[in-house]
């Protein structure tokens, strides 16, 4: 490891060496255990798949790609992976120094179900850059899950998109902005996603980057969206964010992304997504001990739920009640012995 921190040191130019070598030191020398998290969901076919790791989560590497066009009832294929032939390597090596070679763990969230989504096939783009990176790499398909609601919790869809997320160290959203905003589809998502579910913080500590895709001209309505989103549920948001204008003409027909500023804007942000996690997963426990959670469990002896919460309040609001009207009564009663006056 100490040799990858050297190599690394060398990679950088000398201005910004000292600001690596002291998060490489950092990171060597945190004593705090960085957590292996597994799904805390129903046993069920679905957590086989989680932990086997199903090939339905990898479909960006197959070829042709889902969502190609047809020519002639094939569906076309280019002739490169224009993301294997990126130089990944400072993010790579900064990685695998900091998280001691250990994967970092990412879903992928899209926000279309169309069978050409360029929502989609920009989520499977980020998903190759990651995957270049050395990163374990799943994406979610949301076909079926249900709208949300209060009742279908056990649906088998519902269990999948939570497990995936308690599985994640770190999340990319990808989104089209439909009405000047995000998706049905991808707020859909992010609603089955609990803020907490008892102790369990199913997204509190993960980092998150994010991209948006457009029909017309560049806008950021979408990602100022999902960063507040993001923020609302505890997750360590990026700077950088990606916003694709003209979605149908930035994408070859095999649908890949076309060089451009912004496909390189999506490399940054995926390199960004890499270190930031590098830099903040080693030190998690330190970032999620928070003061009202620990005095919560002193005081109650574990994080409630809203539910449990709101069930105190109801029963708080009950005790009032009752002592209000004992002493209405006893003041009934007092007024009622007093004699009155002749």
């Amino acid at each position: 490891m100490l040799r990858s921190a050297a190599r690394l040191s060398r990679q950088f130019p000398t201005s910004s060496r000292t600001v690596v070598s002291r998060s490489i030191s950092s990171t060597l020398s945190f004593k705090s255990k960085v957590l292996e998290t597994s799904p805390s969901v129903r046993p069920s076919v679905m957590t086989a798949t989680i932990n086997g790791h199903g090939s339905d989560y990898t479909p960006f590497l197959l070829s042709p790609v889902p969502g190609a066009e047809l020519r002639d009832g094939v569906p076309a294929v280019d002739e490169s992976d224009w993301t294997s032939e990126l130089d990944l390597s400072t993010a790579t090596e900064f990685s695998r120094a900091a998280l001691r070679d250990r994967k970092l763990k990412v879903l992928v969230l899209y926000g279309s179900l169309r069978e050409r989504s360029y929502s989609r096939l920009m989520a499977y783009e980020a998903a190759r850059i990651l995957h270049h990176m050395g990163c374990d790499v799943r994406v979610f398909d949301p076909k079926g899950l249900p709208v949300k609601d209060d009742v279908q919790h056990d649906h088998p869809k519902v269990q999948e998109l939570r497990g995936l997320s308690l599985w994640s160290d770190a999340q990319f959203w990808s989104s089209p902005e439909q009405h000047g905003n995000i998706t049905a589809v991808m707020k859909n998502q992010i609603d089955w996603i609990p803020l907490s579910t008892g102790s369990v913080r199913p997204t509190q500590g993960r980092t998150l980057a994010f991209a948006q895709i457009n029909g017309g001209s560049q806008s950021f309505n979408t990602v100022n969206t999902l960063r507040i989103l993001g923020r609302w549920m505890r997750m360590f948001v990026i700077p950088n964010q990606s916003s694709l204008p003209l979605a149908w003409k930035s994408f070859t027909p095999a649908g890949r992304l076309m060089p451009s500023s912004n496909r390189d804007r999506l490399v940054d942000v995926c390199e960004e997504l890499v270190k930031t996690s590098a830099i903040l997963l080693p030190h998690s426990d330190l970032l999620n001990d928070r003061f009202s959670e620990r005095e919560e469990k002193r005081i109650k002896g574990k994080l409630l739920t809203q539910a449990e919460k709101e069930k105190e309040k109801d029963a708080e609001k009950e005790k009032e009640r009752v002592a209000l009207a004992a002493a209405a009564a006893a003041a009934h009663e007092a007024h009622a012995a007093t004699p009155s006056p002749s």
